[in-house]
């Protein structure tokens, strides 16, 4: 009986996947004027959510080293002060990673505005 399950299942699938082809071959192509410029729009949008997030990353190192420095202040002994210098020798470390990051992502984000604004300029204007 599992047999005969898998093997209807195989057929209906078949079934499905030669009808959907048939349809799609059988509707008439309706060619959608393309967007000028859709390409490098698309890839300004990601490159400023990337950099919307990076920026975030960067934020929460940023308050990671600040806590650390107050942990470096608060500590009492000197067994406290030593983890609270590593843990801030750590997080300025992953800030500058960060910082690294956040930098990179804006010389992207300016290029793919650079390429978006050469792309805008050489369509012709509507008028």
């Amino acid at each position: 009986m599992h047999t005969a399950t898998r093997a209807a299942g195989l057929i209906a699938g078949m079934t499905l996947t030669l009808g959907t082809l048939g349809t799609v071959a059988s509707t008439p192509a309706t060619a959608a004027e393309p967007v000028p410029c859709a390409q490098q729009q698309k890839q300004a949008d990601k490159a400023t959510a990337a950099l919307e997030r990076v920026t975030a990353v960067f934020d929460r190192q940023q308050d990671k080293v600040r806590k650390a420095k107050h942990e470096v202040r608060a500590a009492d002994t000197a067994r406290e002060r030593r983890a609270a210098r590593r843990d801030l020798a750590e997080a300025k470390d992953d800030r500058a990673d960060a910082r690294t990051t956040k930098k990179a992502q804006q010389q992207r984000v300016a290029k793919a505005q650079a390429r978006l604004d050469k792309c805008l300029a050489a369509q012709p204007t509507a008028g």
